[in-house]
């Protein structure tokens, strides 16, 4: 499991908010986390670069803020860059994140059922599903 190196600390939840970047272990406590930082914008982009399946459930900060939207469509943008990758994207916020970043057709698949397609990929029984299988 790998966490923000950085992130983006606001007075509140407002697209105009003062906002710094601090170290993830030094977020401070009267301040709200709305983005990952470029440290770990870095990182993860490191890490992805070699992927060829990437599941991708739920964005990295506030994207309908823009000034918190940079860990989001940076890390879409990653996504829609990988070479030959299998890249999925599940959840209803992300998938709109994706259509904002207006990258849809350069990912795989994209599904609005975020919670449903991690219990799909867990194995477990979908109720929805399993009556079709009974048909």
């Amino acid at each position: 499991l790998h966490l923000p190196i950085d992130i983006v600390a606001a007075a509140g939840f407002d697209a105009d908010a003062d906002a710094v970047i601090v170290p993830a272990d030094q977020a401070p406590a009267d301040r709200m986390v709305l983005d990952i930082g470029p440290e770990s914008i870095a990182h993860f982009q490191q890490l992805l670069a070699p992927a060829r399946t990437v599941v991708w459930n739920g964005p990295l900060g506030v994207f309908e803020f823009p000034r918190f939207a940079k860990g989001t469509f940076a890390i879409a943008q990653t996504l829609a860059d990988l070479p030959d990758a299998i890249t999925i994207i599940g959840g209803g916020d992300s998938a709109a994140a994706i259509k904002q970043a207006g990258l849809t057709d350069k990912v795989t698949h994209v599904s609005t059922g975020g919670g449903a397609s991690l219990v799909f990929l867990e194995g477990k029984p979908l109720p929805g599903i399993d009556v079709l299988d009974e048909r």
